[in-house]
Protein backbone atom coordinates (compact mmCIF):
# COMPACT_ATOMS: atom_id res chain seq x y z
CA UNK A 1 0.00 0.00 0.00
CA UNK A 2 1.18 3.12 -1.23
CA UNK A 3 1.79 6.00 1.59
CA UNK A 4 1.98 9.87 0.95
CA UNK A 5 5.40 11.51 1.12
CA UNK A 6 5.32 13.04 4.45
CA UNK A 7 6.42 16.12 2.86
CA UNK A 8 2.93 16.21 1.02
CA UNK A 9 1.40 17.14 4.20
CA UNK A 10 1.89 21.18 5.27
CA UNK A 11 1.74 22.72 8.71
CA UNK A 12 0.93 26.25 8.73
CA UNK A 13 2.85 28.45 10.74
CA UNK A 14 0.32 31.62 11.93
CA UNK A 15 1.85 34.12 14.20
CA UNK A 16 -0.32 36.67 16.59
CA UNK A 17 -0.09 40.06 16.98
CA UNK A 18 -2.11 43.16 16.70
CA UNK A 19 -2.05 46.66 14.64
CA UNK A 20 -1.09 49.39 17.65
CA UNK A 21 2.46 47.92 17.38
CA UNK A 22 2.32 50.10 13.65
CA UNK A 23 3.20 49.25 10.42
CA UNK A 24 7.45 49.09 11.12
CA UNK A 25 7.31 46.82 13.88
CA UNK A 26 4.71 44.32 12.15
CA UNK A 27 6.82 44.18 9.31
CA UNK A 28 9.42 42.81 12.10
CA UNK A 29 7.41 40.35 13.51
CA UNK A 30 6.68 39.62 10.10
CA UNK A 31 10.34 38.80 9.12
CA UNK A 32 11.04 36.48 12.20
CA UNK A 33 8.15 34.36 11.57
CA UNK A 34 8.92 33.66 8.40
CA UNK A 35 12.39 32.69 9.09
CA UNK A 36 11.56 30.66 12.25
CA UNK A 37 8.76 28.73 9.46
CA UNK A 38 11.33 28.17 6.51
CA UNK A 39 13.90 26.89 9.86
CA UNK A 40 11.20 24.42 10.93
CA UNK A 41 10.33 23.22 7.47
CA UNK A 42 14.63 22.95 6.86
CA UNK A 43 14.60 20.58 10.16
CA UNK A 44 15.24 16.74 9.76
CA UNK A 45 13.70 16.65 13.12
CA UNK A 46 10.38 18.42 11.24
CA UNK A 47 9.16 15.62 8.51
CA UNK A 48 6.44 17.46 7.32
CA UNK A 49 6.35 21.02 5.12
CA UNK A 50 5.79 23.99 7.43
CA UNK A 51 4.20 27.03 5.64
CA UNK A 52 4.37 30.45 6.52
CA UNK A 53 1.27 32.53 7.12
CA UNK A 54 1.53 36.61 7.11
CA UNK A 55 0.53 37.58 10.49
CA UNK A 56 -2.96 37.65 11.66
CA UNK A 57 -3.67 40.82 13.57
CA UNK A 58 -7.44 40.99 13.98
CA UNK A 59 -10.50 38.86 15.05
CA UNK A 60 -11.20 38.61 11.09
CA UNK A 61 -7.67 37.76 9.94
CA UNK A 62 -7.48 35.01 12.20
CA UNK A 63 -11.26 33.55 11.64
CA UNK A 64 -10.03 33.33 7.91
CA UNK A 65 -6.64 31.78 8.31
CA UNK A 66 -8.09 28.90 10.26
CA UNK A 67 -11.16 28.58 8.07
CA UNK A 68 -8.96 28.48 5.50
CA UNK A 69 -6.87 25.74 7.09
CA UNK A 70 -9.98 23.65 7.46
CA UNK A 71 -10.68 23.76 3.90
CA UNK A 72 -7.09 22.71 2.64
CA UNK A 73 -6.51 19.43 2.52
CA UNK A 74 -2.96 19.17 2.54
CA UNK A 75 -3.27 21.59 5.74
CA UNK A 76 -3.15 19.19 8.73
CA UNK A 77 -2.52 21.78 11.69
CA UNK A 78 -1.54 24.42 12.55
CA UNK A 79 1.63 26.12 14.90
CA UNK A 80 0.50 29.20 16.66
CA UNK A 81 2.94 31.64 18.24
CA UNK A 82 2.34 35.06 19.77
CA UNK A 83 5.25 37.11 19.35
CA UNK A 84 3.99 40.24 20.20
CA UNK A 85 0.46 40.57 22.32
CA UNK A 86 -2.34 39.84 20.49
CA UNK A 87 -5.59 39.95 22.32
CA UNK A 88 -6.87 37.12 23.15
CA UNK A 89 -10.63 37.51 22.43
CA UNK A 90 -9.86 38.12 19.17
CA UNK A 91 -9.01 34.31 18.55
CA UNK A 92 -12.18 33.53 19.89
CA UNK A 93 -14.20 33.13 16.87
CA UNK A 94 -11.41 31.10 15.14
CA UNK A 95 -10.33 28.81 17.61
CA UNK A 96 -14.29 27.94 17.51
CA UNK A 97 -14.47 26.97 13.99
CA UNK A 98 -10.68 25.11 13.78
CA UNK A 99 -11.52 21.66 13.17
CA UNK A 100 -7.22 20.87 12.73
CA UNK A 101 -5.12 20.16 15.46
CA UNK A 102 -2.75 23.28 16.77
CA UNK A 103 0.56 23.44 18.32
CA UNK A 104 1.41 26.82 20.67
CA UNK A 105 4.87 27.25 20.42
CA UNK A 106 5.85 29.62 23.09
CA UNK A 107 9.20 30.97 21.84
CA UNK A 108 11.03 33.67 21.22
CA UNK A 109 13.03 35.16 18.42
CA UNK A 110 15.98 36.35 20.33
CA UNK A 111 17.53 33.86 22.58
CA UNK A 112 18.95 35.92 24.91
CA UNK A 113 18.53 39.60 26.74
CA UNK A 114 20.90 42.04 25.14
CA UNK A 115 21.66 43.22 28.78
CA UNK A 116 23.81 46.33 27.88
CA UNK A 117 21.03 47.46 25.34
CA UNK A 118 18.05 46.48 25.68
CA UNK A 119 15.29 49.39 25.72
CA UNK A 120 10.99 49.54 25.43
CA UNK A 121 11.28 49.14 21.23
CA UNK A 122 12.71 45.82 22.46
CA UNK A 123 10.57 45.10 25.08
CA UNK A 124 7.48 45.63 22.67
CA UNK A 125 9.07 43.51 19.89
CA UNK A 126 9.79 40.46 21.88
CA UNK A 127 6.68 39.69 24.09
CA UNK A 128 5.93 36.53 23.98
CA UNK A 129 6.10 35.95 27.99
CA UNK A 130 3.52 37.48 28.23
CA UNK A 131 1.77 37.47 24.64
CA UNK A 132 1.53 33.58 24.55
CA UNK A 133 0.06 33.56 28.55
CA UNK A 134 -2.49 35.40 26.75
CA UNK A 135 -3.23 33.42 23.93
CA UNK A 136 -3.04 30.58 26.36
CA UNK A 137 -5.52 31.48 28.85
CA UNK A 138 -8.39 31.46 26.09
CA UNK A 139 -7.12 28.02 24.94
CA UNK A 140 -7.39 26.73 28.02
CA UNK A 141 -10.71 29.13 28.75
CA UNK A 142 -12.23 27.20 25.74
CA UNK A 143 -11.04 23.58 26.61
CA UNK A 144 -9.23 23.30 23.55
CA UNK A 145 -6.78 20.32 23.16
CA UNK A 146 -3.23 21.61 22.15
CA UNK A 147 0.47 20.75 22.74
CA UNK A 148 2.84 23.59 24.41
CA UNK A 149 6.39 23.38 23.34
CA UNK A 150 8.53 25.75 25.41
CA UNK A 151 12.08 26.98 24.31
CA UNK A 152 14.36 28.81 22.13
CA UNK A 153 13.44 28.04 18.36
CA UNK A 154 17.09 27.06 17.26
CA UNK A 155 17.11 24.17 19.62
CA UNK A 156 16.96 20.54 18.43
CA UNK A 157 14.79 19.81 21.48
CA UNK A 158 12.52 22.21 20.44
CA UNK A 159 12.17 20.82 16.71
CA UNK A 160 12.05 17.46 17.90
CA UNK A 161 9.03 18.13 19.93
CA UNK A 162 7.27 19.99 17.17
CA UNK A 163 8.36 17.23 14.75
CA UNK A 164 6.66 14.54 16.84
CA UNK A 165 3.77 16.69 16.91
CA UNK A 166 3.72 16.97 13.61
CA UNK A 167 3.55 13.52 13.08
CA UNK A 168 1.04 13.26 15.71
CA UNK A 169 -1.06 15.53 13.19
CA UNK A 170 -0.02 13.20 9.72
CA UNK A 171 -1.95 9.85 12.12
CA UNK A 172 -4.86 12.76 13.22
CA UNK A 173 -5.17 13.16 9.67
CA UNK A 174 -4.56 9.02 8.66
CA UNK A 175 -7.80 8.41 10.86
CA UNK A 176 -9.91 10.85 9.41
CA UNK A 177 -9.47 8.77 5.85
CA UNK A 178 -9.35 5.45 7.99
CA UNK A 179 -11.36 2.83 6.05
CA UNK A 180 -11.03 -0.80 7.70
CA UNK A 181 -12.40 -4.20 6.04
CA UNK A 182 -13.08 -6.94 8.40
CA UNK A 183 -13.07 -10.06 6.43
CA UNK A 184 -15.31 -12.36 8.61
CA UNK A 185 -16.88 -11.25 12.17
CA UNK A 186 -14.80 -11.18 15.11
CA UNK A 187 -14.26 -13.79 17.68
CA UNK A 188 -17.41 -15.32 18.84
CA UNK A 189 -17.63 -14.77 22.43
CA UNK A 190 -14.52 -12.58 22.75
CA UNK A 191 -15.50 -9.03 24.19
CA UNK A 192 -12.54 -6.90 23.73
CA UNK A 193 -12.53 -7.04 20.06
CA UNK A 194 -16.01 -5.66 20.11
CA UNK A 195 -16.82 -1.76 19.87
CA UNK A 196 -19.49 0.41 18.85
CA UNK A 197 -18.42 1.15 15.04
CA UNK A 198 -20.83 3.78 14.73
CA UNK A 199 -19.69 5.69 17.10
CA UNK A 200 -15.88 5.07 15.81
CA UNK A 201 -16.76 6.68 12.50
CA UNK A 202 -18.89 9.36 14.27
CA UNK A 203 -15.40 10.24 16.68
CA UNK A 204 -12.15 9.20 14.82
CA UNK A 205 -13.58 9.13 11.42
CA UNK A 206 -12.96 5.31 10.69
CA UNK A 207 -15.58 3.44 8.32
CA UNK A 208 -15.32 -0.27 9.62
CA UNK A 209 -17.34 -2.56 7.01
CA UNK A 210 -17.68 -6.20 6.62
CA UNK A 211 -16.90 -8.62 4.22
CA UNK A 212 -17.67 -12.03 3.44
CA UNK A 213 -14.67 -14.82 3.43
CA UNK A 214 -16.06 -15.46 0.28
CA UNK A 215 -15.22 -12.45 -1.25
CA UNK A 216 -11.73 -12.54 -0.36
CA UNK A 217 -11.84 -16.32 -1.92
CA UNK A 218 -13.17 -14.65 -5.09
CA UNK A 219 -10.27 -12.28 -5.16
CA UNK A 220 -7.40 -15.18 -4.73
CA UNK A 221 -9.32 -17.10 -7.81
CA UNK A 222 -8.44 -14.15 -10.12
CA UNK A 223 -5.08 -14.69 -9.44
CA UNK A 224 -2.94 -16.52 -11.40
CA UNK A 225 -0.01 -18.86 -11.07
CA UNK A 226 2.66 -16.78 -12.68
CA UNK A 227 2.07 -13.83 -10.49
CA UNK A 228 2.60 -16.36 -7.52
CA UNK A 229 5.65 -17.03 -9.43
CA UNK A 230 6.63 -14.00 -9.13
CA UNK A 231 5.52 -13.28 -5.79
CA UNK A 232 7.87 -16.33 -4.34
CA UNK A 233 10.93 -15.05 -6.38
CA UNK A 234 10.24 -11.90 -3.95
CA UNK A 235 9.52 -14.26 -1.19
CA UNK A 236 13.29 -15.69 -2.07
CA UNK A 237 15.20 -12.45 -2.09
CA UNK A 238 14.08 -10.54 0.95
CA UNK A 239 14.13 -13.89 3.28
CA UNK A 240 15.08 -16.98 4.54
CA UNK A 241 13.89 -19.69 2.21
CA UNK A 242 14.55 -22.72 1.32
CA UNK A 243 12.12 -24.51 -0.68
CA UNK A 244 10.06 -22.02 -3.43
CA UNK A 245 7.57 -25.29 -4.51
CA UNK A 246 5.74 -25.62 -1.65
CA UNK A 247 2.11 -25.59 -1.83
CA UNK A 248 1.67 -23.94 1.59
CA UNK A 249 3.73 -20.89 1.05
CA UNK A 250 2.59 -20.31 -2.68
CA UNK A 251 -0.97 -20.62 -0.96
CA UNK A 252 -0.25 -17.66 1.56
CA UNK A 253 1.48 -15.89 -1.41
CA UNK A 254 -2.11 -16.49 -3.26
CA UNK A 255 -3.87 -15.06 -0.54
CA UNK A 256 -0.99 -12.27 -0.06
CA UNK A 257 -2.21 -11.03 -3.95
CA UNK A 258 -5.76 -11.70 -3.49
CA UNK A 259 -6.22 -9.78 -0.48
CA UNK A 260 -4.13 -7.14 -1.83
CA UNK A 261 -6.30 -6.58 -4.75
CA UNK A 262 -9.29 -6.81 -3.00
CA UNK A 263 -8.39 -3.84 -0.50
CA UNK A 264 -7.12 -1.75 -3.29
CA UNK A 265 -9.76 -2.19 -5.18
CA UNK A 266 -12.26 -0.91 -2.18
CA UNK A 267 -10.22 1.86 -0.89
CA UNK A 268 -9.16 -0.07 2.26
CA UNK A 269 -5.90 0.52 4.25
CA UNK A 270 -6.25 -1.78 7.24
CA UNK A 271 -7.86 -5.54 7.81
CA UNK A 272 -8.98 -8.02 10.06
CA UNK A 273 -8.99 -11.85 9.77
CA UNK A 274 -10.17 -14.42 12.27
CA UNK A 275 -9.17 -18.19 12.40
CA UNK A 276 -13.33 -19.24 13.18
CA UNK A 277 -13.94 -17.67 9.73
CA UNK A 278 -12.43 -19.46 7.26
CA UNK A 279 -14.76 -21.27 4.92
CA UNK A 280 -13.65 -21.58 1.55
CA UNK A 281 -9.56 -21.27 2.79
CA UNK A 282 -7.48 -23.46 3.01
CA UNK A 283 -5.16 -21.72 5.83
CA UNK A 284 -5.64 -19.29 8.24
CA UNK A 285 -3.75 -15.76 6.50
CA UNK A 286 -0.25 -15.76 8.66
CA UNK A 287 2.80 -14.88 5.97
CA UNK A 288 0.21 -13.26 3.99
CA UNK A 289 -0.85 -10.72 6.82
CA UNK A 290 2.70 -9.97 7.97
CA UNK A 291 3.42 -9.03 4.33
CA UNK A 292 0.61 -6.53 4.48
CA UNK A 293 1.63 -5.14 7.23
CA UNK A 294 5.12 -4.87 6.02
CA UNK A 295 3.63 -2.82 3.03
CA UNK A 296 1.77 -0.51 5.56
CA UNK A 297 -1.81 -2.19 5.80
CA UNK A 298 -2.70 -2.13 9.51
CA UNK A 299 -4.13 -5.52 10.70
CA UNK A 300 -5.71 -7.05 13.79
CA UNK A 301 -6.35 -10.27 14.45
CA UNK A 302 -9.66 -12.03 15.86
CA UNK A 303 -11.68 -9.79 14.25
CA UNK A 304 -9.78 -6.59 16.35
CA UNK A 305 -10.75 -3.95 14.25
CA UNK A 306 -9.57 -1.58 16.48
CA UNK A 307 -5.88 -2.49 16.94
CA UNK A 308 -6.02 -2.87 13.04
CA UNK A 309 -6.86 0.68 12.84
CA UNK A 310 -4.08 1.86 15.41
CA UNK A 311 -1.54 -0.15 13.47
CA UNK A 312 -2.06 1.33 10.29
CA UNK A 313 -2.14 4.90 11.62
CA UNK A 314 1.14 4.20 13.86
CA UNK A 315 2.71 2.73 10.95
CA UNK A 316 1.75 5.90 8.79
CA UNK A 317 3.35 8.56 11.69
CA UNK A 318 6.63 6.64 11.96
CA UNK A 319 7.13 7.00 8.55
CA UNK A 320 11.31 6.82 8.06
CA UNK A 321 11.94 6.55 11.30
CA UNK A 322 14.26 3.59 12.47
CA UNK A 323 12.49 0.54 14.19
CA UNK A 324 8.99 -1.22 12.99
CA UNK A 325 5.42 -1.57 13.74
CA UNK A 326 3.36 -4.46 14.29
CA UNK A 327 0.07 -6.07 15.38
CA UNK A 328 1.12 -7.60 19.15
CA UNK A 329 -0.51 -10.02 21.22
CA UNK A 330 0.88 -10.20 25.13
CA UNK A 331 1.25 -14.14 25.16
CA UNK A 332 2.81 -15.87 27.68
CA UNK A 333 4.81 -14.79 31.03
CA UNK A 334 8.68 -15.33 31.73
CA UNK A 335 8.14 -14.99 36.26
CA UNK A 336 11.86 -16.08 37.11
CA UNK A 337 11.72 -12.90 40.17
CA UNK A 338 15.16 -12.26 38.90
CA UNK A 339 13.78 -10.66 35.67
CA UNK A 340 10.15 -10.75 34.98
CA UNK A 341 9.50 -10.75 31.42
CA UNK A 342 6.08 -10.40 28.87
CA UNK A 343 6.89 -13.02 25.55
CA UNK A 344 4.77 -11.51 23.23
CA UNK A 345 3.63 -12.94 19.77
CA UNK A 346 0.42 -14.53 18.66
CA UNK A 347 -0.04 -17.26 16.11
CA UNK A 348 1.53 -16.19 13.22
CA UNK A 349 0.74 -12.55 12.41
CA UNK A 350 3.91 -10.12 13.71
CA UNK A 351 5.02 -7.78 11.06
CA UNK A 352 8.27 -8.41 9.64
CA UNK A 353 9.29 -4.49 10.13
CA UNK A 354 10.37 -4.95 13.76
CA UNK A 355 12.76 -8.28 12.75
CA UNK A 356 16.28 -7.57 14.26
CA UNK A 357 17.48 -10.16 11.47
CA UNK A 358 16.34 -11.53 8.53
CA UNK A 359 13.21 -13.28 8.48
CA UNK A 360 12.81 -17.31 7.99
CA UNK A 361 9.30 -18.96 5.99
CA UNK A 362 8.29 -21.73 7.95
CA UNK A 363 4.83 -24.39 7.89
CA UNK A 364 3.96 -25.35 10.41
CA UNK A 365 0.64 -26.53 11.73
CA UNK A 366 -1.31 -24.50 13.61
CA UNK A 367 -3.46 -26.64 16.23
CA UNK A 368 -6.57 -24.26 16.48
CA UNK A 369 -8.85 -23.70 13.73
CA UNK A 370 -8.60 -27.00 11.97
CA UNK A 371 -7.15 -26.16 8.75
CA UNK A 372 -3.96 -27.04 6.47
CA UNK A 373 -0.24 -25.68 8.06
CA UNK A 374 -0.23 -22.01 7.61
CA UNK A 375 3.49 -20.53 6.32
CA UNK A 376 4.73 -17.50 8.22
CA UNK A 377 7.66 -15.25 8.62
CA UNK A 378 9.91 -16.42 12.47
CA UNK A 379 12.11 -13.71 13.67
CA UNK A 380 12.82 -12.30 17.00
CA UNK A 381 12.41 -8.15 17.74
CA UNK A 382 15.75 -7.01 18.61
CA UNK A 383 16.97 -5.24 22.24
CA UNK A 384 15.86 -1.97 22.79
CA UNK A 385 12.87 0.81 23.81
CA UNK A 386 9.76 0.23 22.46
CA UNK A 387 5.89 1.61 23.32
CA UNK A 388 2.89 -0.98 23.73
CA UNK A 389 -0.20 0.91 23.10
CA UNK A 390 -4.11 -0.37 23.12
CA UNK A 391 -7.04 1.06 22.30
CA UNK A 392 -10.25 -0.39 23.95
CA UNK A 393 -14.06 0.61 23.99
CA UNK A 394 -15.33 1.80 27.31
CA UNK A 395 -18.78 2.35 26.35
CA UNK A 396 -19.30 5.51 24.46
CA UNK A 397 -15.66 6.05 25.15
CA UNK A 398 -12.29 5.11 23.49
CA UNK A 399 -9.56 4.54 25.98
CA UNK A 400 -6.28 4.40 24.77
CA UNK A 401 -3.54 2.63 26.92
CA UNK A 402 0.19 3.71 26.84
CA UNK A 403 2.79 1.09 28.29
CA UNK A 404 6.75 1.57 27.61
CA UNK A 405 8.34 -1.73 27.17
CA UNK A 406 12.29 -2.55 27.56
CA UNK A 407 12.93 -5.35 24.50
CA UNK A 408 15.58 -8.20 25.65
CA UNK A 409 16.94 -10.96 23.30
CA UNK A 410 14.69 -14.35 24.09
CA UNK A 411 16.31 -17.48 24.32
CA UNK A 412 16.40 -20.27 21.51
CA UNK A 413 12.83 -21.22 20.95
CA UNK A 414 13.20 -24.59 19.02
CA UNK A 415 9.35 -25.69 19.07
CA UNK A 416 7.86 -22.68 19.03
CA UNK A 417 7.89 -21.04 15.30
CA UNK A 418 6.60 -18.49 15.43
CA UNK A 419 8.15 -14.21 15.43
CA UNK A 420 8.40 -12.38 18.86
CA UNK A 421 9.22 -9.82 21.22
CA UNK A 422 10.03 -10.45 24.94
CA UNK A 423 10.24 -7.56 26.67
CA UNK A 424 10.11 -6.20 30.54
CA UNK A 425 7.12 -3.58 30.70
CA UNK A 426 7.35 0.12 32.69
CA UNK A 427 7.78 0.21 35.43
CA UNK A 428 8.21 -3.50 36.09
CA UNK A 429 6.16 -6.72 35.38
CA UNK A 430 3.82 -6.65 38.67
CA UNK A 431 3.10 -3.15 38.36
CA UNK A 432 2.68 -2.90 34.80
CA UNK A 433 0.70 -6.04 34.17
CA UNK A 434 -1.94 -4.92 37.59
CA UNK A 435 -2.31 -1.61 35.98
CA UNK A 436 -2.98 -2.76 32.37
CA UNK A 437 -5.94 -5.26 33.53
CA UNK A 438 -7.32 -2.26 35.94
CA UNK A 439 -7.28 0.09 32.94
CA UNK A 440 -9.14 -2.43 30.91
CA UNK A 441 -6.13 -3.08 28.46
CA UNK A 442 -6.76 -5.67 25.50
CA UNK A 443 -4.37 -8.85 25.12
CA UNK A 444 -4.11 -7.48 21.61
CA UNK A 445 -1.79 -4.09 20.85
CA UNK A 446 0.02 -2.10 18.55
CA UNK A 447 3.94 -2.46 19.20
CA UNK A 448 6.20 0.00 17.84
CA UNK A 449 10.14 0.75 18.30
CA UNK A 450 9.69 3.66 16.15
CA UNK A 451 7.79 5.88 18.15
CA UNK A 452 7.65 6.68 22.19
CA UNK A 453 4.64 7.77 24.32
CA UNK A 454 5.41 11.07 23.21
CA UNK A 455 3.95 10.39 19.73
CA UNK A 456 0.82 8.44 21.26
CA UNK A 457 -0.06 11.08 23.77
CA UNK A 458 0.32 13.90 21.40
CA UNK A 459 -2.01 11.81 18.90
CA UNK A 460 -4.32 10.99 21.36
CA UNK A 461 -5.22 14.85 22.16
CA UNK A 462 -5.31 15.38 18.89
CA UNK A 463 -8.59 12.42 18.82
CA UNK A 464 -9.64 13.71 22.40
CA UNK A 465 -9.34 10.08 23.73
CA UNK A 466 -9.56 9.10 27.25
CA UNK A 467 -5.85 8.33 27.51
CA UNK A 468 -3.98 5.87 30.23
CA UNK A 469 0.14 5.90 30.81
CA UNK A 470 1.59 3.25 32.43
CA UNK A 471 5.02 3.85 32.56
CA UNK A 472 8.22 4.22 35.15
CA UNK A 473 6.40 6.54 37.46
CA UNK A 474 2.99 4.51 37.74
CA UNK A 475 1.68 3.33 41.46
CA UNK A 476 -1.04 1.02 42.02
CA UNK A 477 -2.59 2.99 44.67
CA UNK A 478 -2.71 6.62 42.62
CA UNK A 479 -3.53 4.51 38.91
CA UNK A 480 -6.55 3.36 40.76
CA UNK A 481 -7.84 7.19 41.50
CA UNK A 482 -6.91 8.25 38.19
CA UNK A 483 -9.07 5.64 36.46
CA UNK A 484 -11.98 6.75 39.07
CA UNK A 485 -11.43 10.53 38.06
CA UNK A 486 -11.33 9.78 34.73
CA UNK A 487 -14.69 7.85 35.09
CA UNK A 488 -16.03 11.18 36.89
CA UNK A 489 -15.00 13.64 33.94
CA UNK A 490 -16.71 11.37 31.76
CA UNK A 491 -20.04 11.02 33.29
CA UNK A 492 -20.13 14.66 34.49
CA UNK A 493 -18.67 16.98 31.37
CA UNK A 494 -19.76 14.10 28.36
CA UNK A 495 -22.79 12.33 29.86
CA UNK A 496 -21.75 8.72 29.39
Amino acid sequence: MKTKDLKSYEVWFITGSQNLYGEETLKQVDSHSEKIAKAFDASPSIPVKVVFKPVVKTPEEIYNCCQAANTNENCIGIITWMHTFSPAKMWIQGLSVLNKPFLHLHTQFNRDIPWDTIDMDFMNLNQSAHGDREFGFICSRMRKNRKVVVGYWEDENVQQKVGIWARAAVGNNESKNLKICRFGDNMRYVAVTEGDKVEAQRVLGWQVNAHGVGELVASMDTISEKEVDDLMEVYAAEYQLEDKSNENIRYQAKIELGMKKFLDKHGYNAFTTNFEDLTGMKQLPGLASQRMMAQGYGFGAEGDWKQSGLVRIMKVMSQGLEGGCSFMEDYTYHLDPVQPAVLSAHMLEICPSIAEAKPKIEVHPLGIGGKDAPARLVFNAPEGDGVNATLVDMGGRMRLILNPVKCMTPKALPKLPVACALWVPMPNLEVGAAAWILGGGAHHTSFSMALNKEFLEDLGDMLDLEMIVIDEDTKISEFKKELKWNDLYYHLSKGL
